[in-house]
């Protein structure tokens, strides 16, 4: 079956909310392909990978977490840009993007998604009073080592993350996938016993280290994968329309 590429994303917009975030890019429908979607391929970035991955599986929509046109950025139509674009553009294929709306959902969610691929049961936000923190806190069935603990990371996300040990038994855990690792002192400030994050900075070490929790960088790429795979799913049983996540693996 085929529906209509406006129809698909005014259901996107209405599941997600999107004109209600304010975000550092366009949300929603960034490249405007042809007027009927029967195919929808996703993937975490709108890479140069993904767009020939996407045109090899003969894709009417591409459906990502990181898009294009990012606040400050060059707006020049070269270099890597004019290929990404000129190959949607050539092959008439759309590409729908969320960025923010995609991490805070809380059905397809990247973070709620993250949960459950770590079976971390969510207690809520990471900090209920500041509402643009995107992370989450939640609770662990049974109380496991940080080094246990990073195992299961490994196991569900197919990578070693980088593990901060600490002498904590692992009950609580805060986490933000991606680049929030600058989240850590509001997971402190929550008392989680561990941060889960997709990347690490350098004061995130100390940080770690000096409050005496665990924290982990699991992968930004890694961590990202999960939601932008539950919104294809969601599209697709809602349209009756293909969906396929390809992964275009990136070790960051």
């Amino acid at each position: 079956m085929a529906v209509a590429l406006s129809t698909l994303v005014a259901e996107a917009e209405r599941y997600l909310s999107s004109s209600k975030i304010q975000d550092y890019c366009p949300n929603g429908l960034q490249v405007e392909g042809r007027v009927q979607v029967r195919r929808i391929v996703s993937g975490v970035t709108a890479s140069q990978a993904l767009l020939d991955a996407a045109v090899e599986a003969e894709a009417d929509l591409v459906l990502v977490h990181h898009g294009y046109f990012w606040k400050g950025e060059n707006p020049c139509i070269t270099g890597m840009k004019q290929r990404r674009l000129k190959t949607l553009l050539r092959h008439d294929i759309s590409l729908l993007a969320y960025h923010l709306p995609l991490d805070l959902h809380p059905e397809v969610g990247n973070n709620v998604q993250l949960a459950r691929q770590l079976d971390i049961i969510v207690e809520g936000p990471l900090d209920p009073d500041n509402p643009r923190v995107v992370g989450l806190v939640g609770a662990l069935a049974e109380p496991l080592s940080a080094r246990d603990f990073a195992r299961r990371v490994q196991e569900a996300l197919g990578r070693e993350p980088l593990l901060i040990e600490s002498e904590q038994i692992i009950r609580r855990v805060g986490w933000c996938t991606g680049g929030g690792q600058g989240y850590i002192d509001n997971a402190i400030a929550a008392g989680v016993d561990l941060f889960l994050s997709g990347e690490a900075s350098e004061q995130t070490f100390h940080s770690a280290r000096e409050n005496g929790i665990a924290f982990i960088a699991a992968g930004h790429h890694a961590t990202e994968r999960y939601g932008v795979q539950a919104l294809g799913d969601y599209l697709a049983r809602r349209f009756a329309v293909e969906h396929l996540f390809i992964d275009c693996p990136n070790p960051i």
